[in-house]
């Protein structure tokens, strides 16, 4: 199975041994941010169900909980 450029980027921060883990967690939010932001855009127009935008915030995701950082639940924007 093929890694992806994002579950390249969160190893690359949780195994940084320069970075405190509150830059960790700070850095990984960015990427949370980011995945959430490109997952939404994915749904204003045609992808493919199965574009793996989902894995990508997962990925950040899992690599927060196991920082112990607590996980921002955010549903979708309302009105």
């Amino acid at each position: 199975m093929a890694v992806t450029a994002m579950e390249v980027k969160v190893k690359d921060i949780v195994a940084n041994g320069g970075l405190p883990k509150n830059r960790k967690v700070d850095e990984l939010r960015k990427l949370q941010s980011e995945a959430r932001g490109i997952q939404r855009a994915g749904t204003e127009g045609p992808m493919s169900p199965d574009d793996g935008l989902q894995d990508d915030l997962r990925v950040v995701e899992k690599a927060l909980h196991e920082l112990g950082a607590d996980i921002e639940e955010k549903g979708p924007a309302s009105l």
